[in-house]
């Protein structure tokens, strides 16, 4: 980290060098409160954070993919470390969104609209990278058709989860074909039982491989850290709105209900029965 005294040099132009490098005046000036509620900065503040965030988990994401696809365990490896760590922080922002109270959030909540969460095209790039593809999930954005391309295409690329059964098959693990080479905007039945035997493998045969059983248990580091966070959505949703619909005519806390018991990469959850 630089010494306080060297950020407040000029550069040659007289503008700041920090303040350049990160953006600051565009960043600093996106908070277009829509009330005089004390309370929608912090809403407001955080949300934009966790869309930086999102797009950090993708892009960490994208990287361990393609390290994976080049046979790149240990650089992997470490990038999931850093992903991990991405969750670390996305999970501790429901600290600032839960010290709000119900009155509090409802000072400024009509204000939202038809705004939700559930519409973050990041969010979205992010789930289909890990594997979660659900092309209604698209659709939201068709209005918007550079988004919507955009999210088509992410639809259609191998996921992480993909590039690591890809490794598997070619160390000679028995991964059927099929799941290995196919079009990869379809959605997968939930358990592939020929999957779970794979991984099985691999946990009961830990020296033969070692660093694909590291890269199994950094996977499921990824996907328990994931489902935290959304259960954590879920409780931070019950505590401000109760039974209350969401904001953009979604069942609330019902409908996250359904999602926090979804699983991330679910063969590595469904093994853990066999062992």
């Amino acid at each position: 980290m630089d010494h306080p005294s060297d950020l407040t040099m000029e550069s040659g132009d007289g503008s700041n060098p920090f303040v350049r490098y990160v953006g600051s005046e565009v960043l600093l000036s996106l908070q277009n409160l829509r009330t005089d509620a004390e309370t929608e900065p912090s809403f407001l503040i955080t949300t934009q954070v966790n869309e930086l965030l999102f797009k950090l988990a993708h892009i960490e994401s994208v990287r361990a993919r393609d390290q994976l696809e080049d046979d790149d365990v240990a650089g992997a490896l470490r990038t999931l470390r850093r992903l991990r760590n991405v969750y670390t922080a996305l999970n501790g922002s429901w600290d600032v969104l839960t010290s709000l109270s119900p009155t509090e959030y409802a000072e400024f909540r009509d204000a939202l609209g038809e705004g939700s969460g559930f519409q973050s095209y990041m969010y979205r790039h992010m789930e289909f990278l890990l594997g979660h593809k659900v092309a209604m999930m698209a659709e939201g954005h068709r209005g918007h058709q550079p988004t919507y391309r955009d999210l088509l295409r992410s639809l259609g690329e191998m996921s992480l989860y993909d590039a690591a059964l890809r490794l598997l098959w070619r160390r000679g693990l028995p991964v059927p074909r099929d799941s290995v080479e196919r079009d990869w905007s379809e959605a997968v039945p939930p358990v592939r039982e020929e999957i779970v035997e794979v991984w099985r493998t691999v946990y009961t045969e830990q020296d033969k491989y070692a660093d694909v059983y590291l890269l199994a248990e950094a996977l499921v580091d990824v996907a328990f850290d994931l489902c935290r966070w959304r259960n954590t959505h879920l409780l931070s949703v019950e505590r401000l709105l109760g039974s209350k619909t969401g904001t953009a005519g979604s069942s609330g806390a019902n409908w996250l209900r359904r999602v926090a018991e979804q699983r991330f990469f679910p063969e590595l959850w469904a093994v853990r029965a066999r062992l």
